[in-house]
């Protein structure tokens, strides 16, 4: 069995950080942009798939 990477979890955790926050402001601060709601739904897509090849 090979040991995890240690970089994955905090990929993981910056990813998930990255999409809230790029939501939070969309919804704060940069009304209007439905750009950002995909920007920061992908990230955090990106971290449930990264979440899902942490062993």
């Amino acid at each position: 069995m090979k040991a995890p990477k240690p970089w994955i979890p905090v990929l993981m955790v910056i990813l998930f950080l990255a999409g809230m926050v790029v939501i939070i402001l969309r919804n704060l601060v940069f009304t209007g942009n439905n750009f950002l709601t995909l920007v920061g739904l992908g990230c955090i897509l990106g971290g449930l798939y990264t979440a899902t090849k942490w062993r």
